[in-house]
């Protein structure tokens, strides 16, 4: 509240969709680098809402975009406050309609299709060259949640 006019100032907040993308059999994931990433990390894909875009329709615009991979299912997965600037991480998961990629090097320095067992090794420190997104990130919950369960919930999810 601003203590000169009493008015309510709401800080800003940019909606960021972030997205697993899924093989339609459910076997691989979708991860990307981006230049701004610390170290040998590799992440789900991202990208700001615009304005009066729908969840659903950011994260097929922002995966065409980056990756050139049209998909179909969108569903939700959770959100997460993001203070690197005022963001709010939406998470979903995306099964793709093919496994082209044409990726866009403006946005990515690559992107590529993983395995299970090649997404495992990340999180167990076995892989030399990459490292999984840390614990405190969206990324990490949504690919984890992959690995133990695919696409389905989780037990206890309503």
């Amino acid at each position: 509240v601003s203590t000169s006019c009493n008015t309510v100032i709401f800080p800003r907040v940019d909606p960021v969709v972030i997205m697993l993308v899924v093989s339609a059999d459910g076997q691989q994931c979708l991860l990307g680098r981006n230049p701004g990433y610390p170290g040998n990390l590799v992440s789900a894909l991202a990208g700001y809402m615009e304005p009066g875009e729908s969840i659903e329709e950011a994260v097929r615009r922002e995966i065409l975009e980056e990756a050139g991979v049209e998909v179909s299912a969108v569903r939700y997965f959770t959100s997460q406050p993001w203070p690197f600037p005022a963001t709010l991480m939406i998470g979903c998961f995306a099964v793709a309609e093919h496994m082209a990629l044409d990726v866009n090097y403006d946005e990515l320095e690559w992107a590529r299709w993983f395995a299970k067992n090649e997404v495992q090794t990340l999180f167990t420190g076995l892989n030399e060259e990459l490292s999984a997104p840390r614990s405190i990130a969206i990324a990490y919950h949504l690919i984890k949640h992959w690995l133990a369960y695919g696409l389905q919930a989780s037990p206890g999810s309503t």
